[in-house]
């Protein structure tokens, strides 16, 4: 093989994060992670190139120091308020004379279901075919090798800005990395943390990130919502920091030790001179808090209504990102959905520490078994038009899938 090595890299609001796994005998394994603070991006879009670009430089340099591996290719997250979806439905002949669909009459059925009316700035990330229809026949995962004359599919169409999806990877290009491919990071982040029951019977991911919350809904084993929220765990940074009247460092502090805790005790802060301290409780903190948490599970469960079917089954809510670690978040986002919680902890993949299996890896773990797992080319694009990357990725992708 000739692609052992796959790189996932996050470029998130508040961290840059470099993961390399190694493809070998053994499956998958992570050998390398490296971490640096992002002080270009702001809600997943680029504000600054160049502090972008050191963000990606730090990261990576510190990945292949701890993987003892240099490497330039990278598969790329991307976030932000520009992203939306839609799910659409295509039909072409099967071509045979044998009237049994081919690999062919596939690509052509998911490329047919591709035309969308779309606007001049915005591009295609994915097109992930949900289920193939044989005449008639609904509800087929994989249609090749059976008989029939007209073959259909159901595809989740993920789009995002042109623009910023250019700026994105002209920082990865000047980092000295080439980007394989694009991933809209919560279908990252659902592939290291959700169990392909949980996509089966009906399940919601939540990623909270710094900057943005991404969310993905799957129901009957595939992605049929896929949306990102403005809001993040900043912005509960700065409510505590107001709040306490402290410095934006010790309200970060206050809110992964304590968050919406529900256990009375009082702690200090520091005064914003740094120069005192003043003395708070937990039941001051989670006025403040738990609003702010409410107001961003709303706005997601308010996307998820108003976008996916009364009859969608649902039977679990999944939260990850770096927010999924605030003390008491499961507790609240019970009380706004109505379905049990729980945290989703990157963990099929091997190599892992202790460390690692924290949900603010999930998204560059998950970018690297999208890589490795991706089921069909269309799951993987090289964001950008007519360059030869294209060609590329879909011969790394044939050396990997087959």
């Amino acid at each position: 093989m000739k692609h052992e090595t796959l790189c996932g890299l996050d470029i998130g609001t508040t961290k840059t994060c470099t993961v390399v796994a190694v493809n070998g005998s053994a499956g998958l394994e992570i050998v390398g992670v490296g971490e640096a603070p992002t002080l270009g991006m702001r809600k997943g879009v680029v504000v600054d190139l160049e502090e972008t670009i050191k963000s990606i430089e730090a990261a990576t340099e510190r990945a292949e120091r701890m993987a003892g591996i240099h490497f330039n290719e990278v598969i790329v997250g991307i976030t932000g308020d520009h992203i939306r979806s839609t799910n659409n439905r295509a039909v072409v002949a099967v071509s045979g004379d044998d009237r049994e669909v081919t690999p062919g009459d596939v690509r052509r059925v998911i490329d047919a279901s591709k035309i969308i009316n779309l606007p001049s700035d915005r591009q295609i990330i994915h097109a992930l075919p949900r289920y193939f229809t044989v005449d008639g026949q609904e509800g087929v995962n994989d249609p090749i090798g059976m008989a029939g004359g007209r073959l259909e599919v159901d595809t989740h169409i993920v789009t995002g800005s042109s623009s910023f999806i250019t700026n994105v990877l002209k920082c990865v290009q000047r980092a000295g990395l080439e980007a394989l491919g694009v991933v809209f990071e919560p279908l990252a982040s659902s592939a290291a943390t959700l169990m392909q029951e949980e996509k089966q019977v009906g399940v919601v991911l939540l990623d909270i990130g710094g900057g943005t919350t991404d969310v993905a809904v799957y129901s009957l084993g595939s992605a049929i919502y896929t949306a990102t929220i403005p809001v993040g765990g900043n912005v509960l940074t700065s409510d505590i920091s107001l709040g306490l009247k402290t410095t934006l460092a010790e309200a970060e502090e206050v809110k992964k030790r304590l968050g919406a805790t529900e256990k009375e005790e009082r702690f200090d802060v520091r005064t914003l001179d740094g120069r005192a301290t003043r003395e708070h409780s937990t039941a001051e903190l989670r006025q403040i808090v738990v609003p702010r948490v409410l107001e961003t599970l709303r706005m997601a469960k308010q996307k998820i209504v108003e976008n996916v079917p009364r009859d969608v089954v649902l039977g679990e809510i999944v939260l990850t990102g770096g927010g999924a670690q605030l003390p008491g978040i499961e507790r609240v986002a019970e009380e706004v959905f109505g379905l049990p919680v729980r945290v989703g902890l990157p963990n099929t993949i091997g190599g892992l520490t202790d460390a690692m299996t924290a949900p603010q890896y999930a998204t560059a773990i998950g970018l690297v078994l999208f890589g490795a797992n991706g089921d069909r080319e269309d799951a993987l694009r090289a964001g950008r038009r007519g360059n030869s990357m294209v060609a590329k990725v879909q011969r790394w992708l044939a050396d990997l899938w087959t």
